[in-house]
C-alpha cells in the first residue's frame, strides 16, 4: 500500500479538552471511597485496591472533587453534563480545526458521540452554534456506542467523504463518565468503573482525498464494525432513575482475547495484510487486563500498546474519546511513511469497530 494513499480521506489533526478539576487517582479513591453510601470498611478497601492497580496517575473529572460527596439526582447530573459537555466539546473542535488550517465554515459533516448524557436536541446543536460550523452542515449524532464510539464516529467520516472527497468533516467525542457515579452500587463492576472512567471530550478533523494531500495524520483504508450476538449481557449501561448505570461482566476480557484475533485477522486479509504487517496499534485502553487480552491474543510485539498505557495512565479510560486520545499521541511521533496501522475499539453490546490506516 502506498503512503500517499491519493483515494482515501486522511486525519489532518485530533484535540482533547478535559474538565478543569485534575486530580492523582489516589485522591479521587479516596474521596469516591467515602462517597459510597452503603458501602462498610471491606468494600472500601475493595475499592482502593482497585482504584490503585488500573495504571491510573491522574483523571480529570467534571465536578470538584468534594462534591461527589453529595449525592444527585439523573437530572442534576445531566443538566451538568449538558454545560461541560458544551464546554470541552467546542474546545476540542476548535483546537482541531485551527491545528489543520481549518475553517469552521468549510465542514461538511459532523458526527459526534456520547454515552455519559442526553440532551434534545443532541449536543452537536451547540457545537455548531458556539463554533461556527455552517447550519447546512451534515448531523451524525451517535448515542451508545459506549467505548466503541471514537472510532465509529472516524468510520462515519470516512464513509460520508468517500462520497463527497472534496469536502472536510469533523467529529467530536465527550464522556464525562464521572457523571454517572452510582454511590448506591456497590457491585464489583460499579467499582470497577467508578476507578477507571474519567472525563474528556476528543475531536478530529478529516479531509476528503481531493484536499488531504498536506494533512499529516494517516489515511484512512477501509472500516468495519462488528456486533457479536448475544453478548448484550456483557457489557453496557442501564438507564434509570439514578442515571446511567454501567454493568460490566469479567468475561469481557477472555472474550475479547478469543474472538477479536480472527476479526482482525479476516480484515487485515481482505487488504492482503496480517497481523504481522501492521507497524501502529492504535489501540481503545479499556483496562489493563483488556490491554493484557490484545497483547496475548493478537500477538503483539513488545511496547506496541504503550501509547494506550500512557492515555489511559494520563486522563483514565475515557470512554469512546480513547481511542481518539491514542491517535493523536501517534500523529505526534507518526510511524514511517507507507507503513500500516490499524485502529481498535471495544464496546457494548459486544461491539468491536477497525479502522485500517497507511501513513
Amino acid at each position: 500500500m502506498s503512503g500517499t494513499s491519493p483515494g482515501f480521506p486522511r486525519v489532518a489533526s485530533v484535540a482533547v479538552s478535559a474538565p478543569p478539576h485534575r486530580h492523582r487517582q489516589q485522591d479521587i479513591a479516596a474521596v469516591f471511597a467515602d462517597a459510597f453510601l452503603s458501602a462498610d470498611a471491606a468494600v472500601r478497601r475493595q475499592f482502593t485496591a482497585i482504584a490503585a492497580h488500573t495504571g491510573i496517575a491522574h483523571r480529570s473529572l467534571s465536578l470538584p472533587l468534594a462534591e461527589y460527596l453529595r449525592p444527585r439526582t439523573f437530572t442534576e447530573y445531566n443538566d451538568h453534563w449538558a454545560v461541560t459537555a458544551g464546554e470541552v466539546g467546542q474546545d476540542a473542535l476548535a483546537r482541531a480545526l485551527e491545528a489543520a488550517g481549518v475553517r469552521p465554515g468549510e465542514v461538511g459533516a459532523v458526527v459526534t458521540t456520547t454515552t455519559t448524557g442526553a440532551s434534545v436536541p443532541s449536543f452537536d446543536a451547540g457545537l455548531i452554534r458556539h463554533t461556527g460550523l455552517p447550519p447546512h452542515v451534515a448531523r451524525m449524532p451517535l448515542l451508545g456506542l459506549g467505548c466503541a464510539g471514537g472510532a465509529a464516529d472516524l468510520a462515519r467520516a470516512y464513509d460520508y467523504l468517500r462520497g463527497r472527497p472534496e469536502e472536510v468533516a469533523v467529529l467530536v467525542s465527550v464522556e464525562l463518565c464521572s457523571l454517572n457515579f452510582q454511590c448506591a452500587d456497590t457491585s464489583a463492576a460499579n467499582l470497577v468503573a467508578t476507578g477507571l472512567f474519567g472525563d474528556a471530550a476528543a475531536a478530529a478533523v478529516v479531509l476528503g482525498a481531493r484536499r488531504a494531500g498536506g494533512a499529516a495524520g494517516p489515511a484512512l483504508v477501509a472500516a468495519r464494525s462488528r456486533l457479536y450476538p448475544g453478548t448484550e449481557h456483557l457489557m453496557g449501561m442501564r438507564v434509570g432513575t439514578g442515571g446511567f448505570a454501567v454493568f460490566l461482566s469479567p468475561e469481557v476480557p477472555a472474550f475479547a482475547e478469543q474472538h477479536l484475533p480472527e476479526e482482525v485477522g479476516d480484515f487485515l486479509a481482505e487488504h492482503g495484510l496480517a497481523t504481522k504487517d501492521i507497524d501502529s496499534w492504535v489501540c481503545h485502553p479499556g483496562g489493563p487486563k483488556i490491554m493484557e487480552a490484545l497483547d496475548r491474543g493478537l500477538g503483539l510485539p513488545p511496547g506496541a500498546l504503550a501509547l494506550s498505557r500512557d492515555s489511559l495512565a494520563e486522563y483514565g479510560n475515557i470512554s469512546s474519546a480513547s481511542v481518539l486520545d491514542v491517535l493523536r499521541r501517534t500523529l505526534a511521533a507518526p510511524p514511517a511513511p507507507g507503513s500500516a496501522g490499524l485502529l481498535l475499539a471495544l464496546g457494548p453490546g459486544l461491539t468491536s469497530e477497525l479502522l485500517l490506516l497507511t501513513w
